[in-house]
């Protein structure tokens, strides 16, 4: 990979895929000063570095709005820098990342040293502040003032908002700035001690388990609230038939409830951990499920009632990973696979078509965002992610542009690769 600033810059030969409507055309694209300066057949780039995209599609960039960067207060998991390299590789030119840092993102300034910190790096960077000062959920953070500062959504990601008075208000609040709340769903007492699935592979292998029901009962509680506030609740991480299925009876209602799925939660199911020897790479928040629910998520998929692809890249460093089970910490990497799981799993099985594969990891986590749509048009600045549904390719080690290392993935074979991204003037090669 590698990152080039590339302010003039001729794409020869591409499928340009609009996004939100999945019309295609082949035409070359023309960039000066990191703006589309023409769209049209046989461009002379008059001397501009050239890319060659023949036979490979050209959408506006995507956007992944769930991962971990870590910075600031654990560097030595992931850093900005390194988590925008690994969002690059992946196809990605924009993330939001959550506030479970050190200190947590519920001031202002935290906000703003993310997004400044951002600034070099061909990925853009919007921050998920807290709901609750110190992610302690015993108060509500200064909401008004994070979304001044740059904040796109409110989170306590990794921990629930556990107390259903704070969820009312933190709903009400969002709902006068236009803000989802994103909560990552789990009853915590029905398993406070959990490290895996509750099922029959968690009984054989004598680990407690995270049962089905902690995040039904969890999203059921916020249906609910987000009917009483009219305040927009985005299901983090969703996981199990039986909440896919409450999500789809809310928006049949016509609630603001939205939500996404993990790239690992549509590929691998809880068997994983007994048939690679407790391998820490597989656990994970929530926990890989069953086979079933991993169909219901494909048809959740399907139906539309899961609106976005994510992966919650989660970096952990080696010697944390590098331990017993059960002292663990939960999360995987994500980024640098998303699209190669995504075109295995979900395009190649006939659960999406590429064109609404692509939609549901550019349009749908920004319109749940309130985020501007990238376009592709002349006189638009140049946000463009280059890429194929169909290449085959292993993933290696030396694919990890992350810090970290934790992923189940290396040696598999992946379908559909990103070739490259472009954003703010810089060209970002993978091929």
């Amino acid at each position: 990979m590698t990152i080039t600033p590339t302010p003039d810059l001729l794409i020869k030969g591409g499928t340009l895929l609009d996004a939100e409507t999945g019309a295609e055309k082949q035409a070359d694209i023309l960039i000066r000063d990191g703006k589309i300066s023409a769209i049209g057949s046989d461009l002379d780039g008059a001397g501009a570095p050239e890319f060659d995209a023949a036979g490979k599609f050209v959408s506006m960039g995507w956007m992944d709005m769930h991962v971990h960067l870590r910075e600031p207060g654990f560097e030595h998991k992931e850093t900005i820098d390194t988590g925008c390299r690994a969002a690059a590789f992946g196809g990605f030119t924009a993330v939001a990342c959550m506030p479970n840092t050190n200190p947590p993102i519920h001031t202002r300034d935290v906000v703003e040293f993310i997004i400044e910190r951002a600034e070099g790096t061909p990925v853009d960077v919007h921050p998920i502040a807290c709901v609750s000062k110190h992610r302690k959920g015993e108060s509500l953070a200064e909401m008004a003032d994070l979304a001044e500062g740059g904040a796109v959504a409110f989170s306590d990601d990794g921990d629930p908002v556990q107390d259903t008075g704070l969820m009312r208000h933190a709903l009400e609040y969002s709902r006068m700035l236009n803000k989802p709340i994103i909560n990552h769903e789990e009853e915590l007492p029905l398993g406070p001690k959990g490290h895996m699935h509750e099922g029959e592979v968690s009984t054989r292998l004598g680990l407690p388990g995270i049962p089905t029901i902690s995040e039904e009962i969890m999203i059921a509680r916020d249906i609910l609230l987000a009917e009483y506030t009219g305040g927009h609740v985005h299901v983090a991480h969703i996981s199990t038939a039986g909440a896919i299925d409450l999500v789809r009876q809310a928006k049949a209602k016509g609630l603001p409830v939205t939500t996404e799925v993990c790239t690992h939660h549509f590929t691998l199911t809880d068997e994983e951990v007994e048939k690679r020897d407790f391998d820490t790479n597989t656990k994970m928040h929530p926990p890989l499920r069953t086979a079933a629910d991993i169909e219901a998520v494909k048809e959740g998929l399907r139906d539309g009632t899961i609106d976005v692809i994510c992966t919650d890249h989660a970096p952990h460093a080696s010697f944390e990973k590098e331990v017993e089970y059960v002292a663990a910490p939960f999360g995987i990497l994500g980024l640098e696979t998303a699209w190669g799981l995504t075109g295995r799993e979900i395009i190649a099985a006939g659960v999406l078509s590429m064109q609404d594969a692509v939609q549901k990891l550019t349009v749908a986590p920004r319109e749940i965002l309130n985020l501007p749509i990238p376009v592709v048009e002349e006189g638009a600045d140049a946000n463009l992610t280059i890429f194929d549904a169909t290449t085959e390719w292993t993933f290696e080690k030396d694919h990890i542009h992350s810090k970290s290392t934790n992923t189940p993935f290396v040696g598999d074979k992946m379908v559909g690769k990103a070739w490259a991204t472009y954003n703010k003037g810089q060209l970002v090669d993978n091929s």
